[in-house]
């Protein structure tokens, strides 16, 4: 899905999910089933297509968390973390507790700035879980976290019942949903970038939803590479780790990932 704003930053831009009829042969097309018909998606998959959705004013692409050819099983998992202050060690404290959580469920976690205002958590599937599955498996890891910090996280979708509260948001775990991609410029000033992170980063004071732009990215790469660079070497299945959150949710039934 891409994040247009062929007038600049400074007028409202608006979202693109249809490939449009100009748009070149070269430009890989994945069309996907949604209710009331189909939608047709640009795959940005080389430079060159990352180069022509630039030239289009696309300046932040979300991508949805599976891939051809199995749309249905994601290979992605991601919990957002959206802060409803400005307080942003909330953010990483959580984080933090998150990927405690997930440790103990035995699974490695991989956290990204958003660019905007909070973080990703994400964790890498082996694609044997469909959509309801991992959207599932998120929202009891969410939910688990919330009754944990009772006073500082919250799964109410609607804005008003979240208070202070830190938002964890598990719906783009649903088929058809999107995120922001990593390393996708923010149309916000001084274009700051998603930004894949080092766990050990995670807790120092300096970071901020922010953190990283347009002008240091390239620096913080050259110094450091990309975070997450072997995370794709490690996919991960649900279903162990599905039997172990069961134990934790009493009443909850084992159903197979």
């Amino acid at each position: 899905m891409l994040q247009r704003f062929p007038n600049g930053i400074g007028e409202d831009g608006f979202y693109q999910k249809n490939v449009a009829p100009y748009f070149p042969r070269c430009i890989k097309r994945v069309t996907a089933g949604k209710v009331g018909g189909s939608v047709t998606h640009a795959v940005a998959n080389n430079a060159e297509s990352l180069v022509f959705l630039a030239n289009t004013g696309c300046i932040t692409p979300h991508m949805w968390l599976s891939r051809t050819p199995k749309p249905m099983n994601p290979d992605l998992m991601a919990f957002d973390l959206d802060p409803s202050t400005k307080d942003f060690g909330v953010v990483r404290d959580m984080a933090a507790a998150l990927r405690d959580v997930l440790q103990e469920l035995g699974l490695r976690s991989y956290p990204m700035t958003t660019g905007s205002r909070g973080l990703h958590v994400s964790v890498p599937l082996d694609q044997t879980a469909d959509f309801d599955a991992v959207r599932e498996f998120a929202r009891d890891v969410a939910h688990g976290l919330a009754d944990a910090f009772p006073g500082l996280v919250t799964t109410a979708i609607r804005k008003e019942k979240r208070k202070r509260k830190l938002f964890i948001d598990v719906m783009r775990n649903g088929y058809a949903q999107t995120a922001v991609a990593p390393y996708a410029l923010r149309a916000l000033p001084g274009a700051p970038v998603a930004t894949p992170l080092d766990w050990e980063e995670v807790s120092s004071s300096r970071l901020g939803a922010q953190r990283y732009n347009i002008q240091n990215i390239f620096r913080r790469l050259q110094e450091r590479g990309d975070a997450w660079q072997s995370i794709w070497r490690h996919p991960q299945s649900l279903l162990r780790s599905r039997k172990i959150l069961n134990t934790w949710i009493p009443g909850k039934e084992w159903k197979a990932a």
